[in-house]
């Protein structure tokens, strides 16, 4: 028989409260919260690292020599690169700016919940991000109709890594 402790800690009677991931986790929502969010955190600090490496990259073109060698097309796929890349970087810094926002005013779910939200929309821009890229440096590289079929390629790869095999693991597949 549980004490009153254990009946407190298991606020949604089967060990946990909360979506189907966290069936079975003996914890309660402020626990599952804490949780959720110190998750989130390590995923972003993967994701702001290449973002930010990748937005360096992409600043520092302009002053290579070849860059004055770029056509309308190119010039126009880096300016929007450079913009969709620091727009990555402003979705993956905002979970922060939202925690300061809600610090202390006992809000965690709503804090979990809407940084997800953002960081998803973060990770869908950061795969045209990587697809603009690869469409940019093949273009210059070998051709323009390479250019679109090796980022097409990458455009699908990354939609199947990261939404398609991520859904699939939520169903159990």
């Amino acid at each position: 028989m549980a004490d009153g402790y254990e009946l407190s800690r298991r606020s949604g009677g089967s060990g946990g409260s909360g979506g189907e991931g966290d069936r079975g986790r003996d914890e309660t929502p402020d626990e599952r919260s804490d949780r959720n969010w110190v998750e989130l955190l390590q995923e972003l600090r993967v994701m702001q690292t290449g973002v930010q490496i990748l937005t360096g990259f992409l600043l520092t073109l302009p002053f290579q020599a070849r860059f004055a060698d770029l056509d309308t097309f190119q010039v126009g796929v880096y300016l929007a690169l450079v913009g969709l890349s620091v727009l990555a970087t402003g979705l993956f810094v905002t979970p922060v700016s939202l925690h300061r926002a809600l610090f202390r005013k006992h809000r965690k779910p709503a804090l979990v919940t809407l940084s997800d939200r953002v960081t998803r929309a973060g990770i869908l821009v950061l795969a045209l991000v990587f697809t603009g890229t690869v469409l940019l440096v093949v273009d210059v590289v070998v051709n323009r109709t390479a250019a679109f079929w090796a980022s097409g390629a990458i455009l699908v790869l990354l939609v199947g890594l990261w939404f398609a095999l991520p859904r699939a693991a939520v169903r159990g597949v």
